[in-house]
């Protein structure tokens, strides 16, 4: 059995969306200050809250490259937005103002998915290859593809190449660093189990 320590197969994915769903929320937080505002009676708490919070959604994706600890910093903020959508929908709907109160929530439990997806996308995951086949992580638990299901297996260059029987091809970043022998003999193993 062969465990390989791997970038998560969607983190690249999930990492390039980053950028525009902080901006996205920081402009709804910047709308929901113009609702508020427009209220008989504002409540400049919840004003000064969705402001300070929209400029540092929309700040922040110009803040990553400087972040040290971006995956911290990003679980911190997603936080953050989460309750305050969460509260604000609270606000508006304790106004009579149920649509907006309503989308807010939705907006609160669709960035919550979001936030938990980036949490377990960043944690170091593995790809497990064994004699019954390969076991590949997903946001939710393992997906276990048969060596039936292969075309070739290879690794080279710190990437795990998967080549299917149905033409579709996966290439894995290795993290763990392996010697020229190491990975002639991962190799060979792998050219038993395909034959």
């Amino acid at each position: 059995m062969y465990k390989f320590r791997i970038v998560h197969p969607n983190a690249i994915t999930k990492l390039r969306m980053q950028p525009a769903m902080h901006g996205m929320i920081g402009i709804l937080f910047l709308f929901n200050v113009i609702g508020v505002y427009k209220m008989q009676d504002p409540n400049w708490l919840m004003v000064l809250l969705f402001i300070a919070l929209g400029t540092a959604s929309l700040a922040f994706p110009f803040m990553m490259r400087k972040v040290r600890k971006l995956s911290e910093t990003n679980s911190i903020l997603r936080l953050l937005q989460v309750f305050t959508l969460f509260s604000g929908s609270l606000f508006f709907l304790s106004h009579m103002q149920p649509i907006i109160g309503g989308t807010l929530l939705l907006a609160g439990l669709g960035m919550a998915y979001t936030g938990y997806a980036e949490y377990r996308i960043m944690q170091p995951v593995f790809a497990v290859i064994d004699n019954s086949g390969i076991a590949l992580p997903t946001v939710f638990g393992q997906k276990r593809f048969g060596w039936i299901e292969m075309n070739n297996v290879i690794l080279r260059n710190d990437v795990l190449t998967l080549d299917f029987r149905n033409n579709k091809v996966l290439q894995l970043d290795v993290l763990d660093e392996y010697s020229a022998t190491q990975t002639a003999e991962i190799n060979a193993y792998f050219k038993t189990r395909l034959t």
